[in-house]
């Protein structure tokens, strides 16, 4: 399983516009995909003394399956020009990281 990760950053004003947009459009779109290998997406928001910053979380079973999703260019960000319109500034890049370990607890 692989963890892929990105931030971003926007105002406080365009916070809230950002998380709908998200929850709205951008996540709705990545499900309408059908990648093969794609499990969930995790929406992170923490807020600072003048911005708000946000991460996503996608759990994929490959690398394979990321550029399924992204294409062979795997660690460029994907962000529609609709998110990055209201974000003040974004990762380029994706991180990309193997889940070695998971415990859940009930």
């Amino acid at each position: 399983m692989v963890a892929r990760l990105w931030h971003g950053w926007t105002s406080k004003a365009n916070a809230p516009v950002y998380e709908e947009l998200l929850r709205n459009e951008v996540f709705p779109s990545i499900e309408k995909k059908n990648v093969k290998g794609y499990r969930k997406i995790s929406l992170l928001k923490r807020v600072h003394k003048d911005e708000v910053e946000f991460i996503t979380i996608m759990l994929f079973d490959s690398i394979e399956a990321i550029k399924e999703f992204t294409g062979d260019d795997y660690e460029k960000s994907y962000v529609p020009q609709k998110a990055r319109d209201v974000l003040s500034k974004q990762d380029e890049s994706s991180q990309h990281y193997e889940i070695i370990n998971e415990i859940e607890y009930l």
